[in-house]
């Protein structure tokens, strides 16, 4: 019996690179970071060399010689229920991973209340993260513009805080809510209601003026408003607290989809009909329009790709490439059987 003492194979180097390649250790390492200052025959020589070898670069060291750390934050201020449940944050996450796939950023998550900021503060300006994206921020959520002058920032949706210099990606909220209400005032829909989104939000904000804006417009007076915080069970509640107005209603925006589904539980909780009874229109294009019956007349909202540009933006500010300050995607609204 014979005994194997040729051991484990050594791992392969950068300068067993350079060996095989008949190259500089310099030379290598240029190519292994993408230089373009490497004549095209010798790079292909180090690539080739670097595949027989099956070398990987020390990506800790390359990090630490550019003093990047490889990874971006996502901030979420909200509940972790209300995370989970809301697939607007599924969305944005996907679009994240999608784009930061093809780079060497990973991508952490911090779900994080505004009332105890300091352990994220902390852990963003301690060397672990490269840029911060934030999503579903409030009014009150200060904290964040704090950071902005310390690490690169980008927001899904205009912010409320930090004035003109903030990075972010959004959609025309205003537009598309006054587009999706004049839809229901042009159907005939005399009683326009809407069911708000937080007035401590951009999105909440800028719908109800878009709805505000639609129903005046059609001389329909100041219409009825309540107001939710984008989840199911408030849509059901703010619906109720229309219908219990003894008011007149026969049509209803709500400022997101899932608040819509929760006013069909509550119209057709009555014995009311839509669209016969009542119209509801939503904004956002997610599960819950098409999970409700009748299916939801709602505002396509891009959502992965706002994702993807948020990614895209803040890797470019990382960089030190050129980034727009102001992102807009394109809306749309998709009818389906609720009008």
């Amino acid at each position: 019996m014979t005994q194997d003492t040729s051991g484990p194979r050594p791992v392969p180097t950068l300068e067993m690179v350079a060996a095989l390649a008949g190259v500089s250790r310099a030379t290598v390492s240029r190519v292994v970071n993408d230089s373009p200052s490497v004549d095209p025959e010798l790079a292909q020589s180090v690539r080739k060399a670097i595949l027989a070898l099956d070398y990987t670069p020390n990506r800790a060291a390359r990090s630490l010689a550019k003093r990047r750390a490889n990874a971006v934050t996502l901030i979420v201020p909200e509940s972790t229920s209300k995370v989970f449940a809301d697939p607007f944050f599924a969305s944005v996450v996907q679009g994240i991973a999608l784009f930061l796939t093809d780079t060497e950023y990973t991508l952490n998550m911090v779900i994080s209340s505004e009332s105890k900021p300091e352990k994220t503060r902390s852990f963003l300006l301690g060397g672990n993260v490269d840029g911060v994206l934030v999503v579903s921020h409030h009014s009150g959520d200060n904290s964040w513009t704090h950071l902005s002058g310390s690490l690169p920032m980008v927001f899904a949706g205009r912010p409320l805080v930090g004035g003109k210099e903030s990075y972010y990606v959004d959609v025309a909220n205003e537009q598309a809510a006054y587009e999706v209400t004049r839809l229901l005032t042009e159907s005939g829909r005399k009683n326009v209601a809407t069911i708000a989104g937080p007035q401590d939000m951009p999105p909440g904000i800028d719908r109800l003026a878009g709805w505000r804006t639609a129903v005046r417009e059609a001389g329909l007076g100041e219409g009825l408003m309540e107001e939710g915080d984008f989840t199911l069970a408030s849509g059901a509640k703010g619906m109720h607290r229309l219908l219990d107005r003894g008011v007149p209603i026969d049509a209803v925006f709500a400022a997101n989809d899932q608040m819509a589904a929760g006013a069909y539980t509550a119209i057709q909780g009555r014995g009311l009909r839509i669209p016969e009874d009542i119209a509801v229109v939503g904004f956002d294009d997610d599960s819950f329009a098409t999970s409700v019956t009748p299916a939801l007349t709602t505002v396509h909202h891009p959502i992965v790709e706002l994702g993807k540009k948020m990614a895209e933006t803040l890797v470019n500010l990382i960089e030190g490439k050129p980034a727009e300050r102001v992102t807009r995607m394109p809306t749309s609204i998709v009818i389906r059987d609720s009008v």
